[in-house]
């Protein structure tokens, strides 16, 4: 085992390292607060390349934040917002985009209110970034993988060489959650503050599709993959939310069911189950629905009377035959209220590697205010293993980043103070 000499008490605060476990935005955000404060910083990913979810969350268009008010944008991290908003406020979605525009990339916010980098590419971005660190000296270590502590509390660094012994002034926890594991967030971090007495709440998926108990054959070889759109879907009597989402082969997935699913799971974990109720109209009231239903349909059948009364079509039709009840077919105020809320029952969600993102992990309240650990002295969590979710929409990766900036701040307050 190569051992790396461990700094002393008699080192100056400027010249002490300090390990940060975690290549993604959580950790290099730590990385950059701490070299520009003057400390040395080595960063460790297990993955050939840092930043490989942030790079995968920009396929299709890199959604970096989102431009609503601050009140609304707070809300969207549900219970956790009061532990989220001290870092919101240090770090939210305006310093964030001034930030990356002082990286030389410029934003735009899209019609949704989402903001995006103007190329809506996540890759140059972090070729700025890391040149930027790199230039400020901080030192990124791929192919090293945490273990865990030795005996003597130094870091167990695995490489393709060997085993390394770190002893860092102070350590940076940032790996991620549970899912995507083959990009590097595959919670194997969790058995191992488990064994120090570190408080986590148990991981569970987030922004997630969910299952049914069974689609029929018909509807899955016809209909597996096509988009919803135009569509809205409520949760015991919340106010709906339109958008849409994708038949899957199991169920069904999407940035509208990804917006739910926190709701969706705790009502899972509690009943069993979960009913929405998914308006298959939102733009027409039940009234007119009703009333054009209740036209003559003479020869035509019921197909083509939907299609022809409310362009009810497609996958649409196709879910309605599948959930909505064979009496409702000769009654139009059945079937106005089924257009209108549709029940589909969802039984549990996709597997946690198949999520975005991950509910559960480092509790706030095994931290202090700094994120540094009550157990560990000196050892600090951000990003996703914290215990915290937000729906898609780039409130995850502003969490992200806030925590990361925060923990960073906080290290280095502790390494001047301590």
């Amino acid at each position: 085992m190569i051992r790396i000499s461990p700094m002393t008490p008699d080192t100056p605060r400027s010249a002490q390292t300090v390990a940060i476990i975690g290549g993604g935005p959580a950790g290099l955000m730590a990385a950059e607060v701490l070299s520009q404060a003057g400390f040395r910083v080595d960063v460790y990913d297990a993955m050939p390349s840092v930043g490989r979810k942030f790079l995968l969350a920009g396929v299709g268009g890199m959604n970096i934040t989102h431009s609503e008010a601050y009140p609304a944008f707070l809300s969207r991290y549900a219970e956790r917002a009061p532990m989220i908003a001290p870092l919101l406020r240090s770090f939210g979605a305006d310093a964030l985009c001034e930030w990356i525009h002082e990286l030389g990339i410029q934003t735009f916010v899209g019609s949704s209110g989402r903001v995006f980098p103007t190329d809506m590419k996540a890759a140059p971005l972090l070729r700025a970034w890391l040149k930027r660190l790199r230039d400020a000296g901080v030192v990124i270590h791929t192919r090293h993988r945490w273990l865990g502590w030795n005996a003597d509390n130094s870091l167990r660094i695995a490489n393709p060489e060997g085993e390394l012994a770190v002893n860092p002034a102070a350590t940076l926890l940032a790996l991620g959650g549970a899912s995507w594991a083959r990009l590097g967030s595959d919670g194997a971090w969790l058995p191992l503050l488990e064994q120090r007495r570190v408080r986590i709440a148990p991981l569970q998926p987030a922004n997630s599709g969910f299952e049914v108990s069974a689609w029929s054959d018909l509807l899955r070889s016809k209909f597996a993959g096509a988009p919803l759109k135009n569509i809205a879907i409520g949760l015991q009597g919340q106010t709906l939310r339109l958008g849409e989402c994708v038949l899957t082969e199991t169920g069904i997935e999407g940035s509208l069911i990804y917006a739910l699913s926190a709701q969706i799971r705790e009502a899972i974990n509690q009943h069993g189950s979960a009913t929405v109720e998914i308006d298959l109209l939102p733009g027409k009231r039940l009234a007119d629905v009703q009333k054009a239903l209740s036209k003559p349909r003479g020869s035509r059948s019921m197909s083509k009377h939907l299609h022809s009364q409310l362009s009810i079509d497609g996958v649409k039709a196709g879910l309605l035959r599948e959930l909505a009840s064979a009496e409702s077919f000769a009654d139009p105020t059945l079937l106005a209220n089924a257009l209108k809320a549709l029940p589909l029952t969802l039984v549990r969600p996709r597997p946690l590697d198949e999520a975005i993102s991950t509910a559960g992990g480092v509790t706030f309240e095994a931290m202090d205010s700094r994120l540094m650990l009550n157990a560990l002295p000196g050892v600090f969590c951000a990003g996703e293993m914290l215990d915290w979710e937000a729906p898609t929409g780039g409130y995850l990766l502003t969490g992200c980043f806030a925590s990361g900036r925060a923990a960073g701040l906080g290290m280095v307050e502790w390494l001047r103070h301590s």
